[in-house]
């Protein structure tokens, strides 16, 4: 039975929505993926899926396919007026990165080795996608070894890195609260505020249609990979580049996956493809790497706050509302809105102060996600890996 593709199939798929209905309930305080990949692993080893349950299944195979669509998807969420409107925010967690980058890069190689500090780097930077350029890097050059690391630190991260920023925006909202009481709170510009919305502007009939959509992406993304194999640049850079540049040419839509109704399903087959990173790990590999594993967690976490206090202070921006920034490096969207939907509600004294609290830590908060898990960590994995 298990051998049907259908059924391997829904059963993978059913760790995944265990894992996103715990992310639910706890408000995102455990990752889906956490849920999923443990779950996985312990399904694995304890026989009660079959080794080759993901070969089965079938389903890994179309989330390689889109890989690529779904890193040119990424470069079409981040239009450049809101970046612009929000520089210090897309500093300071460029700062944050830096910094944890630096750190880990020069400590963990000391540590453990070169590689082992690559492995980590990239996906603490944030996303699933850095973490499939690492591990298809690892896996292509024969360290098969170290895939492990790049998927638990993603794993892991979050459970980390969560508490941490709440608690400095929770810091931060009493300061908001002092202002208002002593008169000198200043709330966000309102045209920085107006940036954040989407401009809907009507498509013809061509524009509008779902499959041509998608086809433009799946076109876009077939030029990055060739572009990939015919220069020493990345595949990842080249169609997270040729998704900026389709934004701005006005031949991709903003969020171009989700205009053509295909996102989710898209986000899916990469999720079977993270699980697949893991189908041959066992206990001992766990435990072998736990170490550098928590390494780098700690050390990543630290560099994140380390950088974005000090690009903070230069920028005059108060370090708890810049660090939490830097730190949505490990969690992004939807769990930077959610905690500050939060913080918000749990510090404010009436419906009013709860939506000013609201309104002045999200903007940045979710330029911080987006420039470091959208964009800047698939760079970083993507450069880091061909030095291996």
């Amino acid at each position: 039975m298990i051998s049907n593709p259908l059924v391997a199939t829904t059963l993978i798929f059913a760790l995944i929505a265990l894992g996103e209905y715990i992310s639910i309930i706890t408000r995102a305080r455990v990752p889906m993926l956490l849920t999923a990949m443990v779950g996985y692993l312990i399904c694995v080893w304890t026989g009660i899926f079959p080794n080759d349950l993901l070969a089965t299944s079938q389903f890994a195979a179309l989330g390689a396919i889109l890989v690529g669509p779904a890193i040119l998807h990424m470069g079409t969420m981040i239009p450049f007026s809101l970046l612009k409107s929000q520089y210090k925010a897309v500093l300071i967690s460029l700062g944050g990165l830096v910094v944890s980058g630096a750190l880990v890069l020069i400590i963990v190689s000391l540590i453990f080795d070169y590689p082992t500090a690559v492995a980590g780097v990239g996906p603490l930077s944030g996303g699933i996608v850095a973490l499939i350029v690492t591990s298809e890097k690892l896996a292509e050059i024969g360290l098969t070894s170290l895939v492990v690391i790049p998927a638990l630190v993603v794993a892991f991260q979050g459970v980390l890195g969560m508490p941490l920023a709440q608690y400095f925006l929770r810091r931060y909202a009493f300061t908001i609260q002092e202002k208002i009481d002593n008169g000198t709170f200043v709330p966000i510009n309102q045209d920085e505020a107006s940036a954040t919305q989407e401009t809907v502007k009507p498509d013809g009939p061509i524009k509008s249609s779902a499959t041509l959509k998608l086809f433009f992406i799946f076109v876009g993304a077939s030029i990055g990979i060739v572009l990939g194999e015919l220069t020493p640049i990345h595949y990842s850079l080249w169609c997270l580049a040729i998704g900026v540049g389709g934004l701005k040419l006005g031949i991709f839509q903003h969020k171009s996956l989700e205009k053509a109704n295909s996102f989710n399903l898209t986000m899916i087959g990469i999720i079977f493809v993270v699980i697949g990173t893991m189908a041959d790990v066992g206990p001992q590999d766990v435990l072998n790497n736990l170490p550098s594993i928590i390494v780098l967690l700690l050390l990543g976490t630290f560099g994140l706050s380390l950088g974005g206090y000090v690009v903070s202070k230069l920028l005059k921006w108060h370090p708890y509302k810049g660090m939490p920034v830097a730190l949505t490096a490990l969690f992004g969207f939807p769990a930077d809105y959610i905690l500050c939907e939060e913080v918000s509600r749990s510090i404010a004294r009436n419906k009013e102060e709860e939506q000013t609290i609201f309104d002045e830590i999200l903007t940045p908060m979710l330029i911080g996600g987006f420039t470091t898990v959208t964009v800047a960590s698939v760079v970083i994995a993507g450069i880091l890996v061909e030095t291996l």
